[in-house]
């Protein structure tokens, strides 16, 4: 019997700090920006906005800045983004206006797209492909560690320090990145896509997996009322007393920590969609609880059920839809990915805000529920439009 191939390398290890990083920064932010737009005079549907704002310029850029990474080089790419990321947490700090905040997390978000487009096409191009789900999970436990404590943290410096060293906190962070990526080197993929013939429009359509897009809108209906989890949960927990404010984003991280590495080995054994599907079912649960969860217990099970659910989404998806794309095409891949997935957040978080304004969080986590039971229908349908058909070849720019 051969033995299996390694996955657990040393440039796989500094991927993982490197995301840890990112998110660890990333999720401070999040729950934090609320209570500082509220403060700022805003309300909940512009609170809303931030998040809206920032998933979806992510959301449009993403399938351009994934194949920019393709061309220009992945770890450029990394570095160029966190570089620029660093920038924005010194520019929130100055900020005094909500207007402002929300400028500035809509440029935020073209550079983020960047960034997990690439640092994705970078990682799977270090995992073995008979361990494709199992690595992209193991890889993912770095931002599950980190959406674990980053709440928590980014709330803590914000109560005590205030919004300024909460700007200087995710400063060090993205520093810390962009050394990580500067560390890295250039994945051998980097600009292997050639130029198109065609005229500059052609040129820009043709840099799209428009493929793997299509199928990722299965994920906009997830990631639509995940959107309302970011930016709300917390709010939702204080409202009905419950403490501590980060108990969902826990609670969530603990069954994804418990869950993935065994849910990744096993995606590879019998098959992606056989663990897609029951984790669209547990989303849907997991938003109903979620509509009614005025006490502590039913807010835990519902953050369980979303971490056994859509907490082992990604690396099942991702892993099978990689199949059909060419080595060269992955940062473009992961970017109608990543755009499809951060509409989602961005619509959810902005819809949702305005739904909580008017008929409380209970209806908005309900209509989130209901999207969430169609994810299953929309997920077969498209696969079998776009993907299933064709044979899981590595297919060439020119064979689309």
């Amino acid at each position: 019997m051969s033995a299996r191939p390694a996955l657990f390398t040393p440039r796989f290890f500094l991927m993982c700090g490197f995301t840890f990083t990112v998110f660890l920064s990333l999720f401070q932010l999040l729950p934090t920006a609320p209570y500082r737009i509220l403060e700022l005079g805003g309300d909940t549907f512009a609170a809303g906005l931030f998040l809206g704002f920032l998933t979806y310029a992510s959301a449009l850029s993403a399938p351009f800045t994934g194949a920019l990474a393709d061309r220009v080089g992945r770890r450029r790419t990394l570095v160029v983004a966190s570089l620029a990321i660093a920038c924005f947490s010194v520019a929130y700090a100055l900020a005094r206006s909500t207007v402002v905040l929300l400028a500035l997390v809509l440029a935020h978000g073209v550079f983020w797209s960047g960034l997990l487009s690439a640092s994705a096409a970078y990682l799977t191009g270090l995992v073995p492909e008979s361990r494709r789900a199992e690595g992209i999970a193991y890889w993912g436990l770095s931002t599950i560690f980190a959406t674990a404590v980053a709440p928590a943290l980014g709330l803590f410096i914000y109560r005590h320090g205030g919004w300024a060293w909460l700007c200087v906190s995710l400063l060090v962070l993205d520093l810390a990145m962009t050394g990580i990526a500067l560390s890295l080197e250039e994945s051998r993929e980097a600009g292997a896509v050639a130029a198109s013939p065609a005229g500059g429009a052609r040129r820009l359509l043709d840099l799209v997996e428009w493929r793997v897009f299509a199928v990722a809108l299965s994920l906009f209906l997830c990631s639509f009322g995940y959107g309302g989890i970011t930016s709300f949960v917390a709010l939702y927990a204080e409202k009905n007393g419950i403490e501590p404010r980060s108990l969902y984003f826990t609670v969530f991280s603990a069954a994804v920590l418990v869950t993935r590495p065994f849910t990744g080995r096993l995606a590879d054994r019998i098959g992606y969609v056989r663990i897609l599907l029951p984790c669209f079912a547990c989303v849907a649960v997991a938003f109903a609880l979620l509509a009614v969860a005025a006490t502590r217990p039913l807010l835990a099970l519902s953050a369980l059920f979303f971490g056994v659910g859509f907490g082992n989404l990604y690396p099942a998806f991702v892993a099978h839809v990689i199949r059909h794309v060419s080595e060269a095409r992955r940062g473009a891949a992961f970017g109608g990915v990543l755009a499809a997935f951060d509409t989602g957040i961005g619509t959810g978080s902005i819809a949702l805000g305005w739904i909580i304004g008017r008929r409380g969080y209970g209806a908005a986590y309900a209509f989130a529920c209901a999207l969430s039971t169609l994810a299953i229908p929309a997920f077969l349908f498209l696969d079998r439009k776009f993907l299933t058909p064709t044979e899981p070849r590595h297919l060439t720019p020119s064979a689309r």
